[in-house]
């Protein structure tokens, strides 16, 4: 099986560079099973179909492989290759994980601009909330937990969590599609919120450990729903 050889309208997104529009719009079809687990990826293909070089696609391919949904083989060109849901849980876990300490150490450590940095974005989630786009919302949303990243004041456990957090990106982008994530999303970065501003260690991991926990299970019902 290989990818429609259909041209796509063409990337234009002037934010992103043409490989990361690429993966975000690949990853997309994959997590939708629009691209089969199993369906070739020609890089000459992709390129003719977004009206690119098969240098950004190469990027986005690479980028993909390291997020588990696309397999490299060698001498045989790339796949789609859904991690497994033991996988996938796995990575959760992990991410979790990460979350829930970057956010203590955040409500230990982070600076007056930094505390005033996370309620902008945070305000800025609300609007997007009420505007009902999901994909700013997801844009945001990053920016907002990687505000966290840079308030634990841990270089290695910020960049950690900040690769962890790609190869899960996908699969969390996807669950915004649920009815009244974004809302509820919303809720749960208040409650992290909060708690950071308290200066509150424990509220603020096991907040944003729920946090994480609920992105996971609105990705299960999302992909049930396909």
């Amino acid at each position: 099986m290989t990818i429609s050889s259909a041209l796509a309208p063409p990337l234009t997104n002037g934010r992103k560079t043409l490989a990361e529009e690429l993966r975000l719009r690949l990853a997309d079809e994959i997590v939708r099973g629009v691209l089969a687990p199993g369906a070739g990826l020609d890089e000459t293909e992709l390129a003719r179909r977004f009206e690119v070089s098969r240098t950004p696609v190469r990027e986005a391919l690479r980028q993909l492989a390291a997020s588990g949904l696309v397999e490299a083989r060698p001498h045989r060109g790339a796949v789609v290759a859904l991690p497994s849901a033991e996988r996938l849980l796995g990575m959760f876990e992990a991410l979790c994980e990460l979350e829930a300490l970057c956010a203590a150490l955040a409500a230990e450590r982070m600076t007056a601009v930094e505390r005033r940095d996370l309620e902008a974005q945070h305000d800025a989630l609300g609007a997007i909330v009420r505007a009902g786009d999901p994909q700013r919302y997801h844009e945001t949303n990053e920016a907002f937990h990687r505000a966290i990243y840079v308030g634990s004041h841990n270089t290695y456990l910020a960049e950690l969590t900040e690769s962890t957090r790609a190869r899960i990106a996908p699969f969390s982008r996807a669950q915004f599609r649920t009815l009244g994530r974004l809302t509820r999303s919303h809720e749960e970065h208040e409650r992290v919120l909060l708690a950071i501003l308290r200066g509150d260690r424990n509220g603020a991991a096991g907040t944003m450990r729920c946090h994480i926990e609920n992105v996971h299970e609105a990705y299960d019902l999302y992909a049930e729903s396909l």
